[in-house]
């Protein structure tokens, strides 16, 4: 079978020819955005408005100059992005050294919009976005050294770190933009040279459409991958169905990531599944999810640790190292509420243990159902000034019990006449008036309690309601 010789040159020049349009609008778009906004400098920061401008402007400048002559200078549209995303990090990070803590909240959205702008429109090298990265850091800690009157801590809890986050969280799309682009391109023009030669062997041709379709399907794959990189991650409900007689999981995130997960396991009759919460929602919390995802795999799949609590024992152990936590100012605290659930189908025991959230089981072995309360240790999966091990609880579950584990987003939910919490107490009354029906049923009635209780209300948090039957 002939095979494609597309050089690598070629599909350079072709990633070249069709990326370029859009990096010059976005280069001129950058330009007067960051000329604009020196109006709001004026109202918002009125004694710095001429540095500010004088900063703009060079900045402005400099990158016209380079965008106009850039075929002269033999300077390619990518590295006139970088300069203009490197001058306004810049930029941006002598006005951030001489604002007052209010001014220096408010104007992390701006440096968070240009990494999260930069990380949607551009498509550079890796070694371009770690000099970003390096430049970003640098000039903020020169310009905080020589100006700044806040403290490191006031520095970093207050946006440093979030906009360090986000710029991290860019680059990783930039990457993964670029890849994606840069193999759809390649296997257009694979494509193109397949059907030069529809006429030479079409058995070949055919083979060869095929194997292009496959790539297509995995170009398209990975692009919903990227998007949705973390529900990628998260076992599918049907795992809980093969698992257990009833079961739903009601999952609604509140961003498009979502800081709220499950995970589920069975070996030999027995079902591991866990319900987690972590600190946050959106792109903080979805990182945190990552991290509880992979270490469970590891903890549970990998190592085969059977006991709940000593899997939190190790989870929290994992994510402190992960996340280097040993109770410094400053630091992050990051963790997570997570309920760690292991079910014996054969003899019907229920054993976990719960950092948190509490465990809610529905007996309906009489003609009036009751819904019992398991505790859960009051202590977050992370680090904690009293951390203590954390225990196990066993419970013999009869024929037809319903096990239900969730996180706060539900009860937490603002809502109603008078815009108050739903409340647990609530939501346990609408569980253990449904218990009877389908669990299909149930989670159609907590979707419309939700949705009716929020209203016209944002949503506060994630949610994630799991039940199962046995």
């Amino acid at each position: 079978m002939q095979t494609n010789n597309i050089s690598d040159s070629i599909v350079r020049k072709a990633f070249y020819e069709s990326t370029e349009k859009t990096h010059v609008i976005a280069c001129w778009v950058g330009l007067l955005l960051n000329l604009v906004w020196a109006i709001s400098d004026y109202f918002v920061q009125p004694n710095y408005f001429v540095s500010f401008f004088g900063f703009r402007l060079g900045v402005s400048v400099a990158s016209i100059a380079i965008l106009l002559f850039r075929n002269q200078l033999k300077v390619s549209i990518y590295l006139c992005m970088f300069i203009l995303v490197s001058g306004i990090s810049i930029q941006n990070a002598y006005m951030w050294s001489v604002m007052d803590l209010a001014h220096f909240e408010e104007h992390t959205f701006a440096y968070m919009v240009l990494f999260i702008g930069t990380g949607m429109l551009v498509l550079w090298k890796g070694w371009l976005s770690w000099i970003l990265v390096t430049i970003t850091v640098v000039s903020n800690v020169v310009f905080y050294s020589l100006n700044s009157s806040l403290t490191v801590r006031e520095f970093v809890i207050n946006g440093g770190l979030m906009t360090l986050t986000v710029l991290l969280f860019s680059l990783f799309l930039i990457r993964s933009r670029y890849k994606l682009t840069y193999n759809e391109i390649k296997s257009r023009l694979d494509l193109e040279f397949s059907k030069q030669q529809l006429e030479l062997q079409n058995v070949e041709i055919e083979q060869q459409n095929k194997s292009l379709e496959y790539k297509n399907k995995e170009i398209t794959d990975s692009i919903s991958y990227a998007r949705n990189i973390q529900m990628a991650s998260i076992p599918r409900e049907d795992r809980f169905h093969a698992a257990f007689d009833q079961s739903f999981v009601y999952y609604m995130p509140k961003d498009i990531v979502s800081g709220d997960f499950y995970w589920i396991y069975e070996t030999e009759n027995v079902v591991y599944y866990a319900t987690g919460d972590c600190t946050g929602h959106g792109v903080p919390g979805g990182f945190m999810t990552m991290l509880g995802l992979s270490f469970l795999e590891e903890i549970i799949a990998g190592k085969k640790i059977e006991d709940p609590a000593e899997v939190l024992n190790l989870l929290r152990a994992k994510i402190i190292n992960a996340l280097n936590q040993n109770g410094g100012a400053g630091e992050s605290k990051d963790g997570m509420d997570i309920t760690i659930c292991r079910i014996d189908k054969i003899n019907n025991i229920l054993t976990y243990a719960s950092a948190n959230n509490s465990v809610y089981i529905v007996r309906k072995n009489s003609e009036n159902p009751v819904i019992e309360k398991f505790p859960a240790d009051r202590q977050p999966c992370g680090f904690y000034h009293n951390n203590a091990p954390f225990n196990t609880q066993t419970i013999q579950l009869q024929k037809g019990d319903s096990v239900y584990t969730l996180t706060d987003g539900f009860a937490d939910q603002f809502g109603g006449p008078k815009g108050k919490k739903f409340r647990v107490k609530q939501l346990e009354q609408i569980i253990l008036e449904n218990c009877h029906k389908s669990f299909i049923e149930q989670r159609e009635i907590l979707a419309s309690e939700l949705k009716k209780w929020q209203g016209n209300l944002e949503q506060v948090d994630d949610v994630l309601i799991i039940g199962v039957s046995v």
